[in-house]
């Protein structure tokens, strides 16, 4: 059986389903974690059967490839999961009066200008750590299976690049979302008769399995980061700035505006990459002070950049009179969300990186 497959195993024995019970999802999910674990262990045995090194040692970085892939489709499973919940809550929920409206009865509290802010960010998180985690699947697939060697050396270098950031920041991200959604719920959010609180839970765990957020990020900045001086991570700088210069070619505001957003967030990533490969040889200490907001801003900038990707391939099919065109307008709506409110967070995260670590390593033991 072949990765790809071991992946759709996962999706499809983990049973992230609405109304699943918690104690069967467990189960289903120990299953389908032991079913992914026994395909890689045949790919190891036949390496070490065929005395080759090379084949052990590729089926060893699939295995690690693979699992933590695996729990970054569990944070976007839950996101989504958490989303649908609470959105579905907000359309049914009667609740106040309309701001702004005329009437004086009460309406559903999707109507409310913070609740829809809510139930935005919600959406926005689901889709991009979605199509952040679908990418790298595909990248994963091209590093294993493209016939040119070259290509498969350079897709695995992006790989390496982006495991931890989307398994660290997925799950981070369904931790934020989960919570958002029971504050959609209110007070009934907090109790067990809901299940929003559930989703909560079930991230919570997450961002521990398969190595912790700063486990993940330390390895980012270490040997995906210092030890190639940087070179993938400029590559994929290089690629979100060619798409906001296009970007900002279209005639639409809103495009105008993600371009900006990302091209912001691009060069915040630059400095940041520039920044740990200088000073990873002479203050080690100070870089992994930054490790984790590094693995943050990574996630938010390559999350735009899938972001930004979709609007423009929803505003092709719009010109083209294709799709469904409430979909894909949403999605250019949603698009522009994220990089009004996400992508924006992009710089001072540069400055937290860059110039944080002196508050972080300033108090002596005895001083906590």
């Amino acid at each position: 059986m072949s990765h790809a497959h071991a992946h759709e195993s996962v999706r499809t024995e983990a049973g992230f389903l609405p109304g699943l019970d918690p104690a069967a999802k467990k189960g289903r999910l120990r299953a389908a974690l032991l079913i992914t674990v026994a395909v890689l262990a045949i790919e190891l045995v036949g390496g070490w059967i065929s005395g080759s090194l090379a084949l052990l040692a590729d089926a060893a970085h699939l295995f690690t490839d693979v699992a933590a892939l695996t729990l970054a489709y569990a944070g976007v499973a839950l996101s989504e999961r958490a989303y649908q919940k609470a959105l579905a809550f907000a359309k049914e929920r009667i609740q106040s009066r309309e701001v702004g409206g005329s009437g004086s009865q009460a309406v559903p509290i999707i109507r409310h200008p913070d609740v829809r802010r809510m139930l935005m960010s919600m959406k926005a998180h689901a889709e991009a750590t979605r199509a952040l985690a679908y990418f790298v699947a595909g990248v994963l697939d091209r590093a294993h299976l493209g016939a040119d060697k070259e290509a498969r050396a350079r897709n695995q270098s992006l790989v390496d690049l982006l495991i931890p950031v989307v398994k660290g920041w997925s799950t981070e991200t369904a931790i934020e979302v989960a919570s958002i959604g029971i504050q959609v719920h209110g007070g009934m959010g907090f109790i067990e008769e809901t299940g929003a609180a559930q989703y909560l839970r079930d991230a919570r765990i997450t961002t521990i399995y398969e190595g912790t957020t700063g486990i993940q990020a330390n390895d980012l900045i270490g040997r995906k980061i210092a030890r190639e001086s940087g070179t993938t991570a400029r590559d994929v700088v290089a690629e979100m700035q060619t798409l906001a210069r296009a970007l900002a070619q279209v005639p639409d505001e809103s495009f105008r505006a993600i371009g900006s957003r990302l091209a912001a967030g691009a060069f915040a990533v630059g400095e940041s990459v520039d920044w740990i490969v200088a000073t990873y040889p002479k203050d080690v200490r100070a870089v992994h002070a930054g490790a984790v907001p590094f693995l943050k801003l990574m996630g938010i900038a390559c999350g735009g950049w899938q972001m930004a990707r979709a609007a423009a391939a929803a505003r092709m099919r719009l010109d083209e009179g294709g799709g469904n065109a409430a979909f894909l307008e949403a999605k250019i709506a949603t698009a522009r969300f994220f990089a009004d409110h996400v992508l924006s967070q992009a710089p001072g995260l540069r400055d937290v990186i860059v110039q944080g670590a002196p508050g972080v390593l300033a108090l002596a033991e005895n001083q906590f």
